[in-house]
């Protein structure tokens, strides 16, 4: 469950996360496609590295 204020719920975080390790997307990318900073993408792409689609729940 997010919380009231975030950007994407976790299954749009997931697929941010996926664009950016799987496919090769770039941060800036994936961003804008999702509408969020390219940090954004960056926090969420790196914890789906380090946990897998588990770390996309806040």
């Amino acid at each position: 469950m997010s919380h009231a204020n975030a950007a994407l719920t976790p299954r749009a975080r997931l697929r941010l996360a996926q664009l950016v390790v799987e496919h090769g997307w770039t941060h800036t990318a994936a961003a804008t496609m999702f509408m969020v900073s390219a940090r954004t993408a960056k926090k969420w792409s790196d914890r789906y590295r380090a946990e897998g689609p588990a770390g996309m729940a806040d």
